[in-house]
């Protein structure tokens, strides 16, 4: 059993002891502390809340503990039921909310849920925050309603459909351009609140979709992060109904990664680098994108006669910069892509409405857009983590040994090796190290990746 306390939100496995999982018992306590924080911050013992969930299978549970723990509190709770993350970030300030919770792990496996912590803008908490929450759950303090004060829930189940209308809006998305086109696309949704939410997009974008994984029961089909070795069944689907791309999102649909009509990866790196190949086109100001994605977006950006600015790895982290720089697109090379006119989080609907757009009006096919864009590899690895290591000596210990590379401290240790990079970072939200490294080749990636993999492991 595992239980990740973190500035970042609460994450675990479903089962075992308090403390030792994500039990019960812990759901109370953080969602406690959490509504404890944001009653403080509104000055008003009835705050408003947002509560969504993907489609896991500990979800109800899950959500039926967070719901009675915040009308104990005092809160009014507008539940959305199942809703992709950035809905629910979307339905945060749309509701005039004071904060919001989304119940999902993300990308880990089924056994694993966690709590998304949302402030009053739809965005995650700041660090700040987060350890805030982490104290107030230590030490318990909170007191709960009287019964006189109880809040109460109210069901929205219309978000989807209203954060769907809002990325119809944009003027980025040429809805007529991508109905021309006559696109064909397989889904897979991994059996999450993407079967609901990608398919009902694509309808409205007059796209011909062929579902694939796609009844949110919960029940993932394969492992739900969106990897090569994890879309193995979308590239063979691909290829079967002679489809012009596939998509697949993770199970709360923050993440996106596309598949060519040949059935090749387009690389879940280069979403991101599309996404902000379009939108730079019409849009002024510079992109975004943390410490571990790919140099493709600074060659693209340089094409538009704008900078690639770099943040820590996180979300909260690169909005931040975002809206330091003005960038009107940044995100995650993950897949994640973040447009700041819509809402400032990762969203893999409005990805895959401004990437069918920049298709359609590119012509040509998904492989040949691919091929526009300057070839880089990356190879990603992690080392687990025994209880108790310090981490921080390791890595400290092999920026002494680098110390004469040019090397960057902003988030764990970046070096940099000409056209060659290393990023050595402990994860937010599982116990491990990530080792990424990119090059020209993925060769030479695997080759730099695993040569400090082994010096790790050495020290």
């Amino acid at each position: 059993m595992t239980l990740i306390r973190s500035i970042s939100g609460i994450r675990g496995t479903i089962g075992g002891r308090p403390g030792e999982g994500l039990s019960p018992l812990d759901v109370v306590r953080y969602t406690a502390a959490f509504g404890t924080l944001i009653q403080q911050r509104s000055g008003t013992p009835a705050p408003k809340l947002v509560l969504g969930r993907d489609a896991r299978l500990s979800g109800p549970m899950v959500a039926d503990l967070v719901r009675g723990t915040l009308v104990g509190l005092g809160f009014e709770v507008i539940d959305l039921g199942l809703a992709t993350t950035p809905t629910v970030e979307m339905a945060v300030p749309g509701e005039g909310a004071d904060a919001g919770i989304i119940l999902t792990a993300s990308h880990n496996p089924k056994q694993w849920n966690a709590l998304k912590l949302l402030n009053g803008r739809g965005e995650f908490i700041s660090a700040a925050d987060g350890a805030e929450v982490l104290r107030l759950a230590e030490q318990d303090a909170y007191t709960f309603a009287d019964v006189d004060r109880l809040g109460h829930v109210r069901t929205d189940d219309s978000w989807t459909r209203r954060h769907i209308d809002a990325i119809l809006r944009l003027d980025l998305v040429d809805a007529k351009a991508i109905a021309a086109a006559k696109f064909k696309v397989v889904v897979d949704a991994v059996n999450s609140v993407g079967g609901v939410a990608v398919p009902q997009l694509l309808h409205a974008l007059g796209v011909e979709v062929v579902k694939l994984y796609c009844e949110p029961t919960g029940h993932f089909p394969h492992n739900p992060e969106p990897l090569p070795e994890h879309l193995t069944d979308l590239c063979a689907a691909v290829v079967q109904h002679k489809a012009h791309l596939g998509i697949s999102v993770d199970p709360d649909v923050d993440r996106l990664a596309l598949v060519c009509e040949d059935g090749s990866l387009f690389g879940e790196e280069y979403t991101l680098v599309a996404c902000a190949d379009h939108v730079l086109a019409h849009r002024p100001g510079d992109t975004v994108s943390n410490l571990s994605s790919t140099r493709a977006l600074h060659d693209v950006a340089a094409r538009h006669g704008r900078t690639r600015h770099a943040s820590a790895v996180g979300e909260v982290n690169v909005v931040e910069r975002m809206r330091q720089v003005n960038a009107p697109i940044g995100g995650e090379g993950n897949g994640g892509v973040i447009l700041s006119e819509l809402h400032y989080g990762r969203d893999a609907l409005v990805g895959i409405a401004l990437f069918l757009t920049l298709l359609a009006r590119r012509g040509g096919s998904c492989r040949d857009l691919r091929r526009s864009y300057p070839d880089y590899f990356i190879s990603k690895n992690k080392i687990e983590l025994n209880p108790g290591l310090d981490v921080q000596a390791l890595v400290d210990r092999m920026q002494q040994r680098y110390a004469a590379q040019p090397h960057s401290t902003v988030d764990g240790l970046r070096i940099e090796f000409g056209s060659t990079w290393v990023h050595l970072r402990r994860s937010n939200t599982e116990p491990i190290i990530r080792v990424y490294a990119e090059a020209p080749s993925l060769v030479e990636a695997d080759a730099l990746a695993q040569r400090f993999v082994k010096e790790l492991g050495e020290g």
